[in-house]
């Protein structure tokens, strides 16, 4: 059967990578978005899915506008090119995941297309069901495979599969295992032709975009909650904490600390250590050191910040940031 293939990111690459291999479904056509500038050069960059589809061979167009006539009549092309097999739809599906920007009438009126979505759908539609389902503090995730219509993941649903959420899972290892997943669903989706089931009303939630507050590692928070939001965003986005000078440390690992150890010395004060304070959770919210530990106070609980990275640095563990923090005798901090 003729296949399509509409995607963009990382784990849409994954999941391509997978219907590659297989030769009843392997793409005629792949379509992903421009590349773009990334980076401090802001060179430009190839999405995910472009470089997967070249390493793979497979015939790749990047349009400014997936929605164009000429876009559409790239895809019907490729999807003519190969004749429908029994019980497969007249001119072949085309398989989305995680494109990143809205597909539109005619092209969703023309063929069947078949979402590949990181969520137990109702729960989670929406641009980052992954992240948000961690922070949540959910127990479980999965991958549905739905018929995408003009609503916001809200067309029915064909198969899906679960996957726990481990105590210890970031986006990256709970993303892999998802990618996986997604693969052999949208294959046996294709194979099997399963009925498709209208989304129950009930359970809806939204997994809104991540924004630059998302990553803010707030302490009047919960420190269980900002637990979830530095894994949630490891590796590829990043949580963050705010220094006393108005910069932004990065965090990339940290842990939930028992409650009742002693605090160590703020470094919230401008410029100066603190004095040995209380326990976490009798102080006040704030940056905390402590026997070459960096400690996030929080509202209750606390973190260890155990892995970070200043701005404009590499990322390094706690101790040897403190090691060159200022107040705590060395140079600037992130240099090696």
């Amino acid at each position: 059967m003729s296949t399509v293939f509409i995607g963009t990111s990382q784990f849409a690459a994954a999941v391509l990578e997978r219907l590659a291999r297989s030769d009843a479904h392997r793409p005629a056509l792949v379509i992903t978005r421009p590349d773009r500038p990334s980076g401090r050069g802001r060179r430009l960059s190839a999405p995910p899915v472009a470089a997967a589809a070249r390493a793979l061979g497979l015939a790749l167009e990047q349009p400014q506008n997936v929605n164009d006539e000429h876009t559409g009549a790239l895809i019907a092309g490729a999807l003519a090119a190969t004749p429908a097999a029994g019980g497969h739809p007249a001119g072949g599906t085309v398989v989305v995941c995680a494109f990143g920007a809205l597909i539109k009438e005619p092209l969703l009126s023309r063929h069947e297309l078949l979402n590949v979505h990181p969520s137990l759908l109702p729960r989670w539609r929406g641009a980052a069901p992954v992240e948000r389902a961690i922070i949540a503090g959910d127990r479980q995730t999965g991958v549905s495979i739905m018929r995408l219509t003009a609503g916001l993941d809200s067309g029915p649903v064909c198969l899906a599969g679960a996957e726990p959420i481990r105590p210890d899972d970031t986006y990256g290892s709970l993303a892999a295992r998802l990618q996986a997943l997604g693969g052999e669903l949208i294959g046996r989706a294709l194979d099997q032709r399963p009925p498709f089931v209208e989304q129950p009303e009930e359970g809806v939630t939204y997994a809104e975009k991540l924004t630059a507050e998302d990553r803010l590692l707030d302490p009047r928070r919960p420190a269980v909650e900002l637990e979830r939001v530095v894994r949630a965003l490891h590796p590829h986005v990043g949580a963050r904490v705010q220094l006393a000078d108005g910069s932004m440390l990065g965090v990339h690992e940290a842990a939930l600390v028992e409650a009742g150890e002693p605090a160590g010395r703020g470094l919230h004060a401008a410029g100066e250590p603190g004095r040995d304070e209380p326990a976490c959770e009798e102080r006040a919210p704030g940056l905390t050191a402590r026997d070459g530990r960096l400690l996030l106070q929080c509202t209750p609980g606390a973190l260890e910040l155990t892995l970070v990275q200043p701005a404009g640095g590499r990322a390094m563990d706690a101790a040897a940031y403190l090691r060159g923090h200022a107040p705590f005798g060395g140079g600037p901090p992130g240099r090696a």
